[in-house]
């Protein structure tokens, strides 16, 4: 994934999905709305489920030129033809990641509110940094990765920053001109019309 002045859209799926239905709705957002890269985010610990998933996902996203990654399955990711893995431990498990992945792979780390955590994740081979959620939830704990984070960030990093977790209208005009990438999930998935309400995201950031 590459830097742009404009930051570009990472897909997130939803964390149970009907396999029957689910990428046919996938299909229609990749072909309405340019999206830089999808992440196959089932929640199922069932490898059979996550194959069969992963495979499908990977021949829509594939067909378009939009990588996929898979978070957390590391083992998977060059078995079933994936373009890297999101790790959602922060630091933790990058250093071993890229070794497993070799340098062509990406890999990217999610840090919640945690500078520390980014700054060594992109030190030490992470191609993003995702922070977030960017707004306080009834999630975790009720920290969150506010707009300074995210200024500092695009400031003082080269790495590319991801926000992504309790965005909305405001948050992604406020964001716009300090991250490259708006990770958009939940947000647009809940929705009737995911390809309109992903519509009307992105018209905040113009």
């Amino acid at each position: 994934m590459a830097e742009a002045e404009q930051p570009q859209i990472y897909l997130i799926t939803p964390p149970e999905f009907e396999l029957s239905i689910f990428p046919n709705r996938l299909s229609g957002v990749l072909d309405a709305i340019d999206i830089a890269c999808v992440r196959l985010a089932l929640s199922s610990t069932d490898e059979d489920r996550i194959l069969r998933a992963a495979d499908a996902l990977r021949d829509v996203a594939h067909a378009r030129d939009v990588p996929l990654v898979i978070e957390s399955h590391l083992q998977l990711v060059v078995r079933l033809g994936l373009d890297g893995v999101h790790l959602p431990d922060g630091s933790r498990t990058v250093r071993a990641a890229r070794k497993a992945l070799g340098e062509d792979a990406i890999v990217g780390a999610y840090c919640g509110a945690s500078r520390h955590d980014g700054m060594t994740a992109a030190e030490i081979g992470a191609d993003y940094v995702a922070f977030g959620p960017v707004a306080p939830t009834h999630l975790g704990d009720g920290s969150f990765a506010d707009a300074e984070i995210f200024a500092w960030w695009s400031e003082m990093i080269e790495v590319p920053v991801v926000a992504e977790g309790a965005l909305d209208v405001a948050q992604m005009r406020a964001l716009a001109p300090v991250t490259d990438f708006f990770g958009i999930g939940p947000e647009i998935w809940q929705a009737e019309d995911s390809v309109l309400a992903l519509r009307d995201l992105v018209a905040a950031m113009l």
